[in-house]
């Protein structure tokens, strides 16, 4: 598992960070957060034929658009709040993950 830091400390996370989805996150909150986020960020890495369409979860398309989002707003750990569905990981949550479409490049 990906290991966490604590964002309410006030201070801004280093370039080592990324925003993904709680995993209790209700699929009505990822779904919220994707509509939210591509209104900001490019979402077409998640449509079909997108780099990180696969795997087609909402889980991880929601992750996917809420770490451009917080990457592209600077990486301040209010970016990546999402009403308490999000959550900053110090490891790449890409590791591990074997597949065709490159997923370490998401």
């Amino acid at each position: 598992m990906a290991e966490m830091i604590s964002w309410r400390s006030g201070a801004d996370t280093d370039e080592g960070a990324w925003c993904i989805s709680q995993p209790s996150a209700s699929e009505q909150a990822l779904m919220e957060n994707i509509n939210f986020a591509c209104k900001e960020v490019d979402c077409s890495t998640i449509q079909p034929g997108g780099l990180c369409y696969y795997p087609v979860t909402l889980a991880n398309h929601a992750s996917v658009v809420m770490n451009l989002y917080f990457q592209k707003l600077g990486r301040h750990f209010w970016n990546c709040d999402f009403n308490n569905s999000g959550i900053i990981v110090v490891t790449d949550p890409s590791h591990g993950i074997a597949s065709t479409n490159m997923l370490s490049r998401c």
